[in-house]
């Protein structure tokens, strides 16, 4: 294993407290709970949305807390779902007189702690709205999910909340548009290589280098199938033809376009796949209304890609256009 650490067992602490100290002062960090949070939280005149999974797939979801994303992140460990306690307490820092949105991935930790730290939050009086992402359509059950896993989509109800939010939306209204894209969004990836949490010190799993594992979990749980590796062209229709179908998305729709890199894929080759992917929705009449080509959602150094596709109608168009303000700088 080969990686930039310490000691693996301060991995998240250490590259948490980066993340806060690269903010210039926009956002704080809570070693005893994981938590990255807006700075200006909580706000009496907004909802909070707070998410989090483990950690091993930023940016998601520390690197996106922001004005118009996230207010906070408290992630577990690597690969494994936040603490009860991470949830609870978090819920009761960033408390907002309008509610608080919880926005859950459904993995079975994930759900189990979210589902308790809700149940403890109401308890104490605060008050609780849930959304739970299952966009992704490669299986319909895996390694550690009941239904349906949530992948890269997860951006796309962030990005939609989080600029309601700052509207001064009601957590009602927050619920409604988040299983709005919920209903409309669906992902696919495919992996080339395994990944190496830090504290585990080996590969999650083993592939050969003529292969590839379709529909792969970012935890790496094993996808549909797994084949010899095929030219991009050929990967891009086997991503559209899991995903197209799906929804249905059809001829007329209007769609944002995600292009994901699973950490080890360089942006030359996700460009590549991301014109082959668009070139062939609009041969099927689907329009292209934005496209996203980045790493949203890793799993550590794994090399591979996911595609999304969400459909939209004026209202989300408007709310992915509106500005947000992460910690991810270019320049």
């Amino acid at each position: 294993m080969k990686k930039f650490i310490n000691d693996p067992k301060d991995f998240v602490n250490e590259f948490l407290e980066g993340v806060a100290l690269a903010s210039g002062g926009t956002l704080k960090y809570e070693p005893k709970y994981h938590l990255i949070y807006r700075a200006d939280m909580p706000n009496k005149d907004k909802v909070t949305i707070i998410q989090g999974s483990g950690s091993g797939h930023e940016p998601a979801h520390t690197m996106i807390v922001g004005k118009g994303m996230l207010d906070g992140a408290c992630p577990g460990d690597v690969f494994a779902g936040p603490p009860v306690e991470f949830v609870t307490e978090t819920s009761r820092l960033l408390n907002s007189p309008k509610g608080i949105l919880h926005i859950v991935n459904n993995y079975t930790g994930d759900r189990t702690a979210w589902d308790m730290g809700r149940e403890l939050a109401e308890a104490d009086g605060m008050k609780i709205g849930t959304l739970l992402v299952n966009d992704d359509v490669a299986v319909k059950d895996s390694t550690w999910t009941v239904g349906r896993r949530g992948v890269a989509g997860n951006f796309f109800v962030i990005k939609a909340v989080g600029a309601a939010s700052e509207e001064g939306a009601s957590l009602e209204e927050l619920l409604r548009i988040g299983n709005k894209v919920i209903a409309n969004v669906r992902t696919m990836g495919i992996a080339l290589s395994s990944c190496t949490p830090p504290v585990r010190g080996t590969p999650l799993f083993e592939i050969a280098d003529d292969e590839m594992e379709v529909g792969i979990g970012i935890h790496g749980e094993p996808g549909r199938q797994r084949t010899k590796l095929v030219p991009a062209s050929k990967i891009v229709d086997i991503l559209l033809d899991a995903v197209v179908p799906d929804l249905p998305f059809n001829s007329g729709d209007e769609v944002a376009l995600m292009i994901n890199g699973l950490g080890g894929t360089p942006i030359s080759e996700l460009y590549l796949l991301y014109g082959d992917a668009h070139k062939k929705l609009e041969k099927q009449g689907i329009k292209i209304f934005r496209s996203y080509v980045n790493e949203y959602c890793t799993s550590l150094e794994m090399a591979g890609a996911s595609l999304t596709l969400c459909k939209v109608d004026e209202e989300l168009k408007r709310l992915f256009l509106a500005p947000a303000e992460v910690s991810i700088r270019v320049f």
